[in-house]
């Protein structure tokens, strides 16, 4: 059986987090007693990543600094400056370029993810120069769906993506297995625009043929962006055997 190689991890914590600023600075912010950001170093942790970078920008030092002084775990964390993190999201990928070799497991400093979810990433190929997406077809238990990225999947392949699609099957869980293709199509998209998200490169991935997903089946899963999200997360990871789940 073919072993899956080592992957790098890497992680965006870049934006500002307006809508939960009142609430601390968003990577910092704890769920179910863990600080989002630290949640999802040990997601990657899970996910078996010999290495993690952290995308940082706004409140670089004071999230370095806490994340320094609380990480146990042995992976390495480069962290790496966004100094351009007003921008688009698909600035702070285009950040780890210089650092990525080979396949990484990307994931948002915000999300809460089912260890199982980075299992299937852990164990699943994406498609030569492509990326692959986790998606949730559970669209029913989906917490807000107005700001969720929206796919339509037409077999294992994404035709589009965007928050604002009329016609779609699954939602963007934000846990991406990519190789160096996805990196290129965002530099393709930001030197015609001078900016780039990342729902951007993986449209130029699709539209080439090049962008798979990956159903997540039961796993969950919660994007925190506003107040209202956060108390949801809370909830559902009461009733979860998940990462530091309380006793």
């Amino acid at each position: 059986m073919k072993q899956t190689p080592k992957r790098t991890g890497i992680i965006l914590a870049a934006g500002i987090g307006s809508r939960l600023r009142e609430s601390g600075v968003k990577p910092l912010i704890h769920v179910n007693n863990i600080g989002l950001l630290l949640r999802t170093i040990q997601s990657h942790d899970v996910a078996g990543c010999d290495k993690i970078i952290i995308i940082l920008g706004w409140q670089a030092e004071e999230i370095k600094k806490h994340v320094l002084s609380n990480y146990n775990g042995k992976t390495r964390l480069q962290f790496v400056q966004n100094h351009k993190y007003l921008l688009k999201n698909g600035i702070s990928v285009l950040c780890a370029k210089p650092y990525v070799e080979g396949e990484f497991i990307l994931t948002m400093a915000d999300h809460i993810l089912d260890d199982g979810i980075m299992r299937l990433a852990s164990s699943h190929c994406p498609p030569k120069d492509g990326a692959t997406l986790c998606v949730d077809y559970k669209l029913d238990t989906i917490f807000d769906m107005d700001d969720a990225t929206k796919v339509l999947s037409e077999g294992n392949l994404i035709k589009r993506i965007g928050k604002e699609l009329d016609e779609y099957n699954c939602v963007d869980t934000g846990v991406f297995i990519g190789t160096i293709g996805l990196m290129d199509a965002l530099d393709r998209v930001c030197q015609q625009k001078g900016d780039t998200s990342l729902s951007e490169g993986v449209q130029a991935l699709s539209d080439a043929g090049k962008m798979q997903t990956l159903d997540i089946g039961s796993c969950f899963w919660q994007d925190v962006d506003t107040p209202e999200m956060l108390d949801h997360a809370e909830k559902l990871l009461w009733g979860k055997k998940n990462i530091g789940e309380k006793p």
